[in-house]
């Protein structure tokens, strides 16, 4: 229960949380003490030092606190409080929920899947910044130990006759097997790859002894998989079996990258990169200290090791936090030399190399904005685009770039219903279709759309017909590259090596992309539903066998009857009329 006053003279001797608001009542600062009557009188001194505490001061009306039974109780509590009110003047990282996370849900027989909502059920690790990558590690994690992809488990699906799930709906692996399973993914998010290859061959060993060949062969392959995915990723970098996590920073104006690089067994595992909202008065120890007990404070691994470039204030009291997180002692070390040194160095020379990036992705919204004449920088842009063949298989796109980076999140598929050839009227149909939703998709900033004076003409139309005239517009021609704008009848001539254009021509080839990645998929979908099914003896599972063989129609029409008659479920009348039937 926390008691609220307007000074500190009647606060207690005691660690715990103090909270500062302003007139409005708004929380403004969060802190923790080991004694809140002593930390809290230093704001009140006649001389301040620091900035920071006089802009703070400034702002402040009352406060409120909280006692704990210690200081490492308030860490946690400071932690807590700073995540659901993310005051003004605390350093914490910036826009985490944009990250993704990887949930194991909490059910009989649980499923991986990738959320940025966080809740109370389930086990989750992250967050990850590279969206991608983590798509592709649950993908594989997934098709490894055949987990199942199901909401409903509604009896064997596709997955299991294809052989990428084990079935529990069916009855075909016990909860405890399917336990073991779940725990080995929790281990590789661990960065536990040695002990999961480890157990793998322990059990290998012991189905062979049984003789129970295909079980063995299974773990086999799990373990040339989870082998060979550490072989392309890893680097080898020390000779040391410490479990580390190398961390450096580097300032900027009003924000500051944070560099995360992972060590596990002597190997680099990857990197990961964050924003810390921070002003130029706050401190380097200050932004560390909060990245690492935000960073590790929700469910993370903690690691026996944390490198970073400097020391910090309040060391004992977070490895003490961190060593109870872990369940054993974590140390915060700052190397004078050797391997430890270079690899701190390495994550202060990637902070640095990201800053510059970031410092010119905001340079091309600034160009931008100025060519454009735009009243504010536009760091949402949306771009459109139209595919199709005479008209058949119609599709549009839309691709949203937030500060001038990909968001994917906010892509968007159309099926185009508008008959064709028609592009004028097809992009018509996407603009309105895609701005009538702007109650739940918020309005861009700049849309981008491929074309001259018409297109951009038709596109204004839509706009007007909504009543959204006011979201700035261009069209982008592609022969000479160049920008129209409403009310203006001659183009603008942005420098062909300037960033601004760079980044204009990056969301129209990226919308061009996406509409024709799309209409392939359509395209594909069409000849695989219209070929296969037409052979005789070609039934549902022996369609899915020949895809899972020969993954596409092409090489199953290149294929010969005895390769097609090999194949699990054929027989050689089959194979011969799936042969006769593409010659």
């Amino acid at each position: 229960m926390s008691t609220k006053v307007k000074s500190p003279d009647n606060l207690p001797n005691k660690p715990g949380v103090y909270i500062m608001r302003d007139s409005t009542d708004t929380i403004i600062y969060i802190g923790k003490a080991k004694n809140l009557v002593k930390r809290v009188k230093s704001y009140f001194r006649e001389k301040l030092d620091r900035p920071k505490t006089q802009i703070l001061m400034s702002h402040f009306d009352s406060l409120e606190y909280i006692i704990t039974n210690s200081e490492k109780e308030a860490l946690i509590l400071e932690a807590n409080l700073i995540k659901k009110h993310r005051p003004r003047y605390n350093v914490q990282l910036k826009d985490d929920k944009r990250y993704p996370y990887v949930k194991i849900t909490n059910e009989e027989f649980p499923r991986l899947i990738i959320t940025r909502n966080l809740t109370k059920n389930g086990v989750f690790y992250g967050p990850f910044t590279d969206t991608g990558s983590v798509k592709r590690t649950v993908k594989f994690l997934k098709s490894l130990f055949k987990i199942r992809t199901c909401r409903n488990m509604n009896g064997p699906c596709l997955n299991c006759q294809i052989d990428l799930c084990y079935a529990p709906c069916d009855g075909r692996i016990s909860k405890s097997e399917y336990a073991e399973i779940i725990n080995k993914i929790d281990l590789f998010f661990q960065g536990k790859y040695s002990t999961i290859v480890r157990n793998l061959k322990k059990e290998m060993n012991e189905a062979s002894r049984n003789m129970e060949f295909e079980k063995a062969a299974v773990l086999r392959d799990q373990i040339e998989s989870i082998e060979e995915i550490m072989e392309k990723q890893f680097v080898d970098l020390v000779d040391d079996d410490l479990d580390q996590d190398v961390i450096a920073i580097a300032s900027g104006d009003d924000e500051v990258v944070v560099i995360i690089m992972p060590i596990r067994n002597g190997k680099i595992v990857g990197r990961d990169d964050f924003l810390m909202s921070a002003s130029q008065y706050d401190s380097s120890s200050e932004i560390i200290f909060a990245f690492i007990q935000q960073y590790y404070g929700y469910n993370r691994h903690v690691p026996k090791q944390i490198l970073l470039d400097e020391d910090i204030n309040d060391k004992e009291l977070l490895e003490d936090w961190l060593s109870d997180l872990r369940g054993n002692k974590v140390k915060i070390k700052i190397p004078q030399k050797g391997v430890k040194l270079r690899l701190v160095k390495m994550a202060k020379k990637n902070a640095e190399i990201i800053k510059h990036q970031k410092k010119k992705m905001e340079s091309a919204l600034i160009e931008l904005k100025k060519y454009l004449k735009l009243e504010k920088l536009p760091r949402v842009i949306e771009g459109y685009d139209i595919s199709n063949i005479s008209g058949k298989f119609a599709v549009g796109s839309k691709v949203s770039f937030k500060d001038a980076k990909p968001n994917k999140k906010m892509y968007k598929h159309f099926k185009i219903e508008t008959p064709g050839p028609n592009d004028f009227a097809m992009m018509e149909e996407l603009l309105t279709r895609r701005l009538k939703m702007v109650d739940r998709d918020p309005e861009p900033d700049l849309i981008v759309i491929d074309g001259g004076k018409g297109q951009l003409g038709m596109a204004c139309g839509v706009l007007d017909e909504l009543n959204l005239s006011h979201i700035p517009i261009i069209g982008l021609a592609k022969e000479f590259e160049e920008v129209f704008t409403p009310n203006s009848k001659r183009p603008i001539i942005i420098p062909k090596n300037n960033r601004a254009l760079h980044l204009l021509q990056q969301v129209r080839d990226e919308s061009h992309r996406f509409a024709i990645t799309y209409h392939r998929k359509l395209r594909s979908d069409n000849i695989s539903a219209s070929s296969l099914d037409d052979i005789v003896g070609i039934g549902k599972k022996r369609k899915i066998a020949l895809l899972k063989e020969f993954e596409t129609i092409d090489n199953i029409k290149k294929a010969s009857i005895d390769d097609l008659a090999k194949t699990k479920g054929m027989n050689q009348k089959t194979a011969e009329n799936v042969y006769n039937y593409y010659h």
